[in-house]
């Protein structure tokens, strides 16, 4: 982490704010201070605020506000990050079935059993660190070094929606159809992402919060998905301690 963070323009409307150069739960965390903090001071000019793994985008109004002075005010923001008192986390259940050739590639090249690979992965409560790359597509820190594999030498065109993934040391679900190179270890029936529903992201998936993987049937699996089509199921979501 960086004792102080580096304000970077990106374009005339946008400025982003590193905070590190790592993957890491403290600059996850000031990231999240940083964010709650712009939101509750309400800056004018400000428009969207994006956090990512280490780092902020922050798109303003150059006719509201001038860069610099909006820069001063971040800087501001920064030196009382420390005040702000983060939401307590929520965990989200997400079943899902483990099966396919990812699965056999993850135990191959980490001398596991698919049972080991199995246990290993649906073991831990995931941070979800940001969002991204397509809508509800979650970024989790976590994973256990045993199942660090490379990503697949050739993407894919189409992942189905729903496909659980490894790549290096990370961990994610794709939540529509949609390219990617991730090992597919399993699938979950749940839709992170529906733009039908009133609330397009599934409920609890958003940074600081925590997913876990519980290991299901194929059985259990076409009865879960039947309840997801008929808009009925509902995910376990319960709140932890940070």
């Amino acid at each position: 982490m960086y004792n102080q963070a580096r304000y970077l323009d990106a374009g005339d409307k946008a400025v982003v704010v590193e905070l590190g150069n790592q993957i890491s739960t403290e600059i996850n965390r000031k990231i999240r201070n940083f964010t709650l903090a712009i939101e509750k001071e309400g800056l004018e000019g400000v428009g969207e605020v994006v956090p990512t793994y280490r780092s902020l985008l922050i798109t303003y109004d150059p006719l509201t506000i001038e860069r610099d002075l909006l820069i001063e005010k971040l800087k501001i923001l920064e030196e009382n990050l420390e005040e702000i008192e983060l939401p307590q986390p929520k965990l989200v259940k997400i079943p899902t079935l483990y099966k396919g050739e990812g699965l056999e590639y993850v135990s191959q090249v980490n001398g596991l059993t698919a049972e080991e690979v199995v246990e290993l992965h649906s073991k831990p409560k995931y941070l979800i660190y940001m969002l991204g790359f397509t809508p509800g597509f979650v970024y989790l820190g976590g994973l256990a070094e045993k199942l660090a594999t490379p990503r697949l030498q050739e993407p894919l065109t189409k992942i189905p929606a729903g496909s659980v993934g490894i790549a290096d040391n990370q961990t994610g679900i794709y939540p529509i159809e949609s390219p990617g190179g991730w090992q597919l270890i399993g699938k979950t029936p749940v839709k992170l992402f529906d733009p039908d529903r009133k609330q397009p992201i599934l409920e609890g998936i958003e940074s600081g919060n925590y997913i876990k993987f519980e290991p299901i049937t194929a059985e259990e699996y076409e009865a879960i998905a039947v309840v997801v089509e008929d808009g009925d199921y509902q995910v376990e979501v319960k709140q932890i301690d940070n």
